[in-house]
């Protein structure tokens, strides 16, 4: 990879070996990397057992979590929060579990709306839960730097499975509580 750097550099009519660029090839390989990491990753490991038995039946809403990834049609950011909520059917799962979920998605080449169903369809693979509610806002930033360059635009997919989606009250419930402020 770093060999293909340089050679993007050069395609640029860059000088790769001017003082600024010399590690820049090695710099921009290690941040795919790790930009890419859920490649890599086994999401079992990532939950690590964090799966607990619960006599809670009511509505778990994680808001506001941050995340990054790339698009699949420019390689350009696109970035936002993700918003997350289940209902337990005798099992929750460590808070910050969610994150994970959603990083080991994120990080990977993408678009928003697969991302999005691909959190949801985890999270009632690992839990079993009644339903998943997962909604995501972003900005991208291929529409931002290139293209039609809309600065203020942004992007809001949602995935709904199980109760989230065959009963409108749950919908309703979650989508209020997201959007509180």
């Amino acid at each position: 990879m770093k060999d293909l750097y340089h050679q993007i550099i050069t395609q640029l009519g860059e000088d790769p070996d001017r003082e600024g660029l010399v590690d820049t090839p090695a710099r921009a390989a290690k941040a795919m990397k790790d930009l890419t990491i859920g490649y890599r990753q086994d999401l079992g490991t990532l939950i690590n057992n964090a799966i607990f038995e619960t006599t809670n039946d009511e509505m778990v809403i994680v808001r506001d979590i941050e995340f990054y990834s790339l698009c699949e049609h420019h390689m350009l950011p696109f970035i936002g929060r993700c918003h997350v909520g289940y209902l337990p059917d005798k099992r929750i799962i460590g808070l910050s579990k969610i994150a994970r979920i959603i990083d080991h998605f994120a990080r990977r080449l993408q678009v928003q709306e697969n991302l999005t169903h691909q959190i949801a369809q985890a999270l009632m693979d690992s839990l079993s839960p009644l339903g998943v509610g997962v909604v995501m806002e972003a900005r991208h930033l291929c529409m931002m730097m290139r293209g039609v360059g809309k600065q203020n635009s942004s992007m809001t997919t949602s995935a709904m499975l199980g109760d989230f989606r065959s009963d409108v009250r749950t919908r309703s419930e979650f989508l209020g509580l997201i959007n509180r402020r």
